[in-house]
């Protein structure tokens, strides 16, 4: 990792840090308002990240099966919860797509390696159910009555975010086996992958000081 790569690597944790922080200052706003689990969401996130940045010093573990098994999952699900049963209002769907991302673990645990740093085939397919839950949130926003105040929804710069950083990484983590092997290649993505981390944390800081959902 270049001395670059380890300063948008602390950047991206402590830009996870402010995210929790704006969401946790925001709590008399939102305590009434399902936006409190999105709060409790990047909270735990930044725990997550202090464990796999210092959980080492303490005891040992396996940290790519606790991202891989336990942090990933939760991140999907969770947005698969606020877009498709918030957002849209269908607790089916949401359901049937965490449903379908989970069973996705199976084929993957007889097909390939489970000592990988991203479980390639789980990613995938989950960033996949997102992005078509990003392109529904997309175009809900624009055929909104209230699109001129884009500025004051909060699901528009999740949305943003979540299409910078999941959507944006996706061929990185797909294809990762292959493009580890081309040092240039793999440098810019994994460039790309902090810095659109960084931005989509900062973009969730500003959802909740600039969002004025009031549901």
């Amino acid at each position: 990792m270049t001395d670059f790569q380890k300063l948008l690597q602390e950047s991206m944790f402590w830009a996870e840090g402010l995210a929790a922080l704006a969401a946790l200052l925001s709590y008399h706003k939102i305590k009434n308002q399902y936006w409190k689990y999105f709060m409790f969401y990047l909270i735990f996130i930044f725990l997550c990240e202090a464990v796999g940045k210092w959980g080492d010093l303490f005891i040992q573990y396996n940290k790519a099966a606790f991202y891989n098994y336990f942090v990933i999952p939760i991140q999907f699900i969770f947005f698969y919860w606020l877009y498709a049963a918030k957002s849209f209002g269908k607790t089916k769907l949401f359901v049937g797509l965490s449903l379908l991302y989970l069973f996705s673990f199976i084929p993957s645990e007889i097909m390939f390696s489970s000592d990988k740093i991203m479980f390639s085939l789980n990613y995938t397919l989950g960033c996949l159910i997102l992005m078509i839950l990003v392109i529904m949130e997309y175009y809900q926003q624009i055929n909104s009555s209230n699109i001129l105040n884009f500025d004051k929804n909060r699901m528009f710069y999740i949305n943003l975010g979540v299409t910078l950083f999941y959507i944006g990484t996706l061929p990185f983590w797909t294809f990762l086996s292959f493009i580890r092997e081309y040092r240039g290649i793999f440098n810019i993505y994994f460039d790309y992958f902090l810095i659109s981390g960084i931005i989509m944390y900062l973009l969730f800081s500003i959802s909740f000081i600039w969002g004025k959902q009031s549901s």
